[in-house]
């Protein structure tokens, strides 16, 4: 079960993490690139503001963006502005977004996001919650990984294995993390932590990728190449993009 509430607080004080570590920034800093190939800092924060307003758009029952062309042509367009006036856009946006969710009524309805994708109303706040923490590490200015809290970082690597499972291209694989939770994905059935304690040992695939949270958490992100991981079975695979 999805507490929008909780994930709506917590994507506060994302928000605020990310906006008074960027504060420390200066015009020609947010112009070099950040660790997204092809985009420099600015590129990031015009992006936050922009997601923002988009998932305004989700829940009001509107398309998330006009089109892909618009949202990189609005993205381009608001990259090369000065810090005070990025900071500015991305706390109004985030507002926005915080004062829709907050009258927003019907938590169980189906909304659409990009590219056909559709979710549960109630998970559109931890998607915002991934989008402000990631690109916070995506930025390169001292947050990484590693800073996570925890139960976001736990979180998004259940929300990616599931993304992946059944993936034509994405072979059955058993993700299993340094404190001994596993995580399955591809044609491997669901596994409870209660399941685990009592002693039931799950179906296993040919390969198994385990690892520290943050490594796995890179490699099904997208931020690392997964050489941190250890592999059994095969070579670590390689995932789709997002």
């Amino acid at each position: 079960m999805m507490d929008h509430a909780h994930d709506l607080a917590s994507v506060r004080d994302a928000t605020e993490r990310l906006l008074t570590a960027a504060a420390e920034l200066d015009n020609a800093r947010v112009a070099e690139p950040s660790r997204l190939p092809g985009w420099t800092r600015g590129h990031i924060l015009a992006h936050l503001a922009r997601n923002a307003d988009a998932l305004v758009n989700v829940l009001q029952g509107r398309p998330m963006y006009a089109s892909g062309a618009a949202r990189d042509a609005d993205i381009e367009r608001d990259a090369p502005r000065p810090l005070d006036v990025q900071l500015a856009d991305v706390r109004d946006s985030a507002d926005r977004f915080q004062e829709t969710a907050s009258v927003f009524a019907d938590w169980s309805r189906t909304v659409e996001l990009r590219n056909g994708v559709t979710d549960q109303a109630a998970r559109v706040p931890f998607r915002r919650w991934i989008e402000v923490e990631l690109h916070h590490v995506d930025l390169g200015i001292g947050y990484d990984l590693e800073d996570l809290p925890e139960e976001f970082t736990q979180r998004e690597i259940d929300f990616l294995a599931a993304r992946f499972r059944g993936h034509p291209d994405v072979p059955a694989l058993l993700i299993k993390q340094d404190d001994g939770s596993v995580i399955p994905s591809g044609a491997v059935e669901s596994v409870s932590a209660e399941q685990l304690a009592s002693g039931y040992e799950p179906p296993l695939p040919a390969l198994t990728v385990n690892g520290h949270r943050a490594d796995l958490l890179g490699w099904l992100a997208g931020r690392r190449d997964g050489s941190a991981l250890h592999v059994e079975g095969g070579a670590i695979p390689s995932l789709p993009p997002l």
